[in-house]
């Protein structure tokens, strides 16, 4: 149950819960082991398909087998160009995701509450977020001196709009009492923005961050596809176009880790920093 924002000069927030009644329940190992076989399930499936060339529609004999795919990955690992894409990839990712993070929560809050930004800057917004950012790429490549700036700048688009549309709608979704409350206190418009709406939208703001880095990571890929000259995706494609379909999958398998790894730690981050919501009844996941 929500509480009503604090009395001004005290440090504890304006959005304030009660404490859930009931612990959040722990994944059991039960839980663990259904996950894991459900992975294992899908390797041996392909091993399966792949081993005895089945092909029924689906063309599993020109795929290799989960025995050509370890091999190359092994062979990846021992190679130095391998660490040099994933570290140019992941640099990438990260520079235009907190730039996209600052920029779109701003810009957000701004949206929620500013009617004279919202006549201004909304248009240009609405009109932007349609398109795809992979479409901004010839875009980029004739804006930008360097190729390494154009892939930043379309995986800064790519992040910016869900985060930017996600905190909009949580400012904008904010209960007015809140605010009237700390009005009535005494408090300033700067009171009400660090105790009413900062902490009332970091839900909405996390749920945005959590799918922009997804968004990024298909744009990020893309981007090194086309205009790269170093990174996981471009080494995917580089491996697509000289027939080495089991390097083809390391980058695949590659690219899914990444994403993963990169996505949990928002996630990880986003229940830390509101870890006092009620999630009592909340099912882990």
């Amino acid at each position: 149950m929500t509480t009503a924002p604090a009395v001004l000069g005290t440090t504890e927030p304006a959005v304030a819960v009660a404490a859930p009644t009931t612990a959040v329940r722990r994944r059991s190992w039960p839980s663990v082991l259904v996950r894991v076989f459900s992975v294992a399930a899908a390797i041996g499936l392909w091993q399966l398909l792949t081993a005895h060339d089945v092909r029924l529609w689906l063309r599993f004999d020109t795929l290799p087998t989960v025995g050509d795919i370890v091999t190359a990955f092994a062979h990846r690992l021992g190679a130095p160009d391998y660490w040099l894409d994933l570290g140019q990839s992941l640099i990438r990712i990260l520079t235009g995701f907190a730039l996209a993070a600052v920029a779109g929560i701003i810009t957000g809050i701004l949206l929620g509450r500013s009617s004279l930004f919202a006549n201004v800057i909304g248009p240009l917004t609405e009109l932007a977020r349609p398109i795809p950012a992979i479409a901004i790429v010839p875009v980029a490549i004739l804006l930008f001196p360097t190729d390494e700036a154009g892939i930043v700048f379309i995986t800064f688009l790519a992040a910016y709009f869900p985060i930017m549309v996600s905190t909009r709608h949580a400012v904008r979704a904010l209960p007015t009492l809140w605010e009237d409350s700390v009005r009535t206190l005494g408090g300033s418009r700067w009171d009400v923005i660090t105790r009413v709406v900062v902490p009332g939208i970091l839900p909405g703001v996390f749920g945005g961050l959590s799918v922009g880095m997804g968004v990024a990571w298909i744009c990020v890929i893309s981007a090194e596809m086309i205009s790269g000259r170093l990174g996981v995706g471009y080494r995917t494609w580089q491996a697509y176009t000289v027939l080495a379909y089991s390097d083809v999958f390391v980058g695949i398998i590659t690219i899914g880790v990444l994403g993963f790894a990169t996505s949990a730690a928002v996630e990880v981050i986003g229940r830390r920093v509101t870890r006092w919501l009620p999630r009592g009844q909340e099912m882990s996941r």
